[in-house]
């Protein structure tokens, strides 16, 4: 009897800690531990083990928007390459048509992104409002984080989407500073934003700009993404980590 309680009680305090940050975040994930808590505690005394699983599923990670300084500073410029790299080692293949596209829209490896907090998609002409799951789940922080900075209603405008290589190679044709080779659009990781288009008016606005580097600076630092400035296309390319 003293054993299973000894092994019982030293179970609840290493599980305390591996959960004691989580805790504070999610109150509902408080309450399924207090439960599972009792149950073992009751347990003690008939000698019997109950069913903790439920209380064993690690709960969904929280974001939780940042309070950003002021960016004075030149974004870092991370090298197409990374970029590529990240693209290729996405859940999703490169995307050479409409019909693979078709394909990944119908079983949800990418989903609609037109608009969120923070952000609204434009209307595409060489791109589609499609991204994997992850990628759109980054764009939804990115907008939410800048919203946050710079008040409510506030958004970024995003210009581009992800590309079939068909549309490549017809984008090239237009476009000369558009890749020959594959591009981190055909992967559903990637998309542009304005910095020249802001609240739907296009339009040079410093502050706003300093605002959204402020922004894609600190999803850079914790990793999230990679970017690069297009000054011909007035954009930010971003491809999600």
């Amino acid at each position: 009897m003293k054993s299973s309680l000894f092994l019982i009680f030293s179970f609840l305090v290493l599980f305390s800690l591996g959960t004691a940050a989580m805790v504070g975040l999610q109150p509902e994930f408080k309450t399924q531990l207090s439960e599972s808590y009792h149950s073992l505690i009751e347990s003690a005394f008939t000698n019997e083990m109950p069913d903790i699983s439920d209380a064993l599923i690690v709960p969904e990670e929280i974001f939780v928007v940042p309070k950003l300084e002021p960016f004075r500073g030149r974004l870092k410029k991370d090298a197409y390459d990374l970029h590529l790299a990240a693209a290729e080692s996405s859940e999703v293949g490169l995307i050479q048509n409409e019909e693979i596209l078709s394909d990944y829209l119908a079983n949800e490896s990418l989903v609609e992104a037109s608009s969120g907090n923070g952000y609204r998609v434009e209307k595409l002409s060489h791109s589609h409002p499609f991204l994997t799951p992850k990628a759109k789940e980054v764009l939804e922080q990115l907008g939410k984080t800048f919203e946050s900075q710079v008040g409510e209603g506030e958004f970024f405008t995003v210009t581009s989407g992800t590309r079939t290589m068909d549309q490549q190679k017809k984008l090239k044709r237009r476009n000369r500073n558009a890749t020959s080779g594959n591009s981190s659009h055909s992967y559903g990781v990637s998309f542009d934003i304005s910095y020249i288009r802001f609240n739907g008016v296009k339009a040079f606005d410093y502050e706003r700009q300093k605002q959204l580097e402020a922004v894609l600076n600190y999803f850079q630092e914790t990793e999230k993404i990679y970017v690069i400035k297009e000054r011909k296309q007035s954009c930010y390319h971003v491809t999600v980590r």
